[in-house]
């Protein structure tokens, strides 16, 4: 599976009913788990973005259609990124020729 950092910003709705926020929390992990995206770590941010989900997902089909989800709730719009391990890195640049 590969690992996806799904970054999100509140839109004024998310930021209107944060309160409800740890039930939304806990809907978005049982939404992509039904997806069959894997919810490995989830942070609370300072700075450009409010908060990471770190997920892994077996296609990028799967990982979009996740985000598309959530962003369709209203609460919250999306940024995903595709992160590489140092395994993975390390099989990219080998035999590369700059």
């Amino acid at each position: 599976m590969a690992t996806y950092l799904m970054l999100f910003h509140l839109t004024q709705k998310g930021r209107e009913t944060i309160t409800e926020g740890p039930t939304r929390l806990e809907a978005a992990k049982q939404t992509l788990h039904a997806l069959g995206v894997e919810v490995k770590d989830f942070y609370l941010l300072m700075g450009q973005y409010d908060a990471i989900f770190i997920v892994e997902a077996p296609s990028d089909e799967t990982v979009a259609k996740a985000a598309l989800t959530l962003g369709a709730r209203g609460t919250v719009s999306t940024e995903t990124l595709r992160a590489f391990t140092e395994e993975e890195y390390m099989r990219l640049i080998v035999g590369m020729n700059v």
